[in-house]
């Protein structure tokens, strides 16, 4: 049962911010389709620092994302990415 609840969280959709939808588009989207096109855009604009896979490098587009941080770890990306979602 608990799978299910947990499961509802990933798929409820789920509004952008503008600043967000500015990479993963505008409209609704669940948690776990706006982390899979973000990671989508990492790798197509080359946005992991070469010495650390871990660390994601932020272009123009993401700083507003990331608060503005040049660089965040994928997992504080998480953190930053649900403070763009409502």
């Amino acid at each position: 049962m608990a799978d299910i609840k947990k499961n509802n969280a990933l798929q409820k959709p789920m509004t952008p911010s503008p600043e967000l939808a500015a990479v993963v588009g505008p409209g609704q989207l669940s948690r776990g389709e706006v982390v899979s096109k973000i990671w989508d855009y990492i790798k197509k604009n080359n946005l992991q620092n070469p010495q650390n896979k871990r660390e994601i490098v932020a272009d123009a587009k993401l700083k507003p994302v990331f608060g503005g941080r040049d660089r965040v770890s994928m997992f504080e990306m998480n953190k930053h990415l649900a403070q763009h979602l409502k």
